[in-house]
């Protein structure tokens, strides 16, 4: 059965917020310190080549995890009428891993691995849940806006608290600790802190609305087994949204797999780690506006049109790569990343929430997180291991070009004649 839907500005921000507090994780700990820590402290006494190879399995079998469960707990979600509180026990997840990052010593490369898989695991566990409460807060003529005004607060929030974690790193006796390295180990518990308290009013004011009947005649583990079968059975009749998330699978990969390798690209290429993150300021600061233009124009001249100019932006980006010599070029190249990135992944979520049938939200919300996760399961392992077995990290870089042009391809076939939006 249906409730009365009444969609509130508090709901909508406190929804948003959550981006603003989970993307601490992505910005401080998932593309810039983990990386570069990994590197120097933890996989201290590994070759470049190796630790980049080793970062990008742990990352892909992080992906593999989510793959597995993600479409069950879609389901299970859905039938126990449950999304948010599935949302708090993955974020806790990751705000828990994120902080035992500070206690692991020097050395303990496969330690600080395992805790890290751990943490992407309630990141991307919980933001199945995110992504599926878009519907319950907002209608469809309000998702675009209400999805871009959570990557834009995402890109800030995440922004700020970085800027935050840098200046600990660049000077720690202003903070009133040893050394740069416990700049870094406090940053971690910074973010975890950040996740926790930004999350709270999407705890206290984000009510579902798509409210599912509850069976009575089976157990819900059960039932959402049967379901997600079922699931997979309806989205092969949905031809839109099969091909769009065929396509998805592969330029989305490409696309979390520059956000989680940018850094340890540029070190392997040779350049100062302070630069490195100050370029990971850069893009996140040039995001914030950027996402909201995005999605402003995608409203005016189309979603797909909007989707489709990003991919080409991302292909110039690959190929832009082969070029960099100094940290000029990465500077460049990470504007243009933060030119575009909020923005295809905004507008994909809002294309993907207009295909998909609200009352089961929460289950092809399972099934797209499970295509962006197992995508990331191939994309760091390809462009870690292409380094390795090239021995040049452009190799790895501009291997992404076998995920995003079959991307682009592939969502040039998705029907658009009869969907009631650009």
């Amino acid at each position: 059965m249906k409730v009365l839907k009444k969609y509130t500005f508090r709901e909508k921000i406190s929804w948003a917020l959550y981006d603003w507090a989970n993307s601490a994780f992505a910005t401080t700990v998932l593309a810039g310190f983990f990386p570069l820590f990994f590197k120097s402290y933890w996989g201290g006494n590994l070759d470049d080549a190796t630790s980049t190879a080793y970062l990008g399995t742990a990352s892909s079998i992080a992906g593999l995890v989510i793959v597995m469960i993600a479409p069950f707990l879609g389901a299970l979600a859905d039938l126990t009428n449950k999304k948010k509180y599935f949302l708090i026990f993955f974020a806790l997840l990751g705000i828990l891993s994120t902080g035992t990052l500070f206690f692991i010593s020097y050395g303990f490369w496969q330690w600080s691995l395992i805790i890290f898989g751990l943490s992407i695991i309630g990141f991307s566990g919980a933001n199945i849940f995110y992504d599926s409460l878009l519907i319950d807060v907002s209608p469809e003529k309000e998702r675009n806006y209400v999805s871009s005004l959570g990557f834009a607060l995402g890109y800030l929030g995440g922004g700020i608290l970085f800027v935050i974690n840098v200046l600990m790193y660049l000077y720690p006796n202003y903070f009133y600790l040893e050394n740069e390295v416990q700049g870094i180990l406090y940053s971690f518990i910074s973010v975890a802190l950040w996740w926790f308290i930004f999350s709270i009013p999407m705890i206290l004011y984000v009510r579902q609305k798509d409210i599912v009947k509850k069976s009575k005649k089976s157990f819900p583990i059960m039932e959402s087994l049967l379901r997600i079968l079922i699931t997979f059975k309806e989205i092969k009749k949905y031809k839109p949204v099969l091909i769009f998330l065929i396509a998805y699978w592969f330029y989305i990969d490409a696309i979390d797999t520059i956000v989680r390798m940018a850094v340890a690209y540029g070190t392997d290429l040779g350049f100062d780690s302070s630069q490195l993150i100050i370029a990971l300021i850069f893009t996140q600061f040039i995001g914030f506006p950027s996402t909201f233009l995005y999605g402003y124009l995608a409203d005016r001249y189309g979603l797909f049109f909007m989707l489709f100019l990003g991919i080409l932006i991302y292909i110039s980006i690959c190929i832009y790569s082969l070029f960099i010599t100094n940290t000029l070029d990465f500077f460049i190249l990470a504007g243009l990343v933060g030119l575009v990135q909020g923005g295809v992944q905004s507008v994909s979520r809002t294309i993907f929430s207009n295909l998909i049938p609200e009352e089961k939200a929460t289950e092809f919300f399972g099934f797209y997180n499970l295509i962006g996760k197992s995508a990331v399961v191939v994309g760091p392992a390809l462009v870690g291991w292409t380094s390795y077995l090239f021995g040049n990290p452009k190799a790895g870089i501009i291997s992404l070009l076998l995920l995003f042009i079959p991307g682009i391809i592939i969502l040039s076939f998705v029907p658009r004649d009869n969907l009631t939006f650009k």
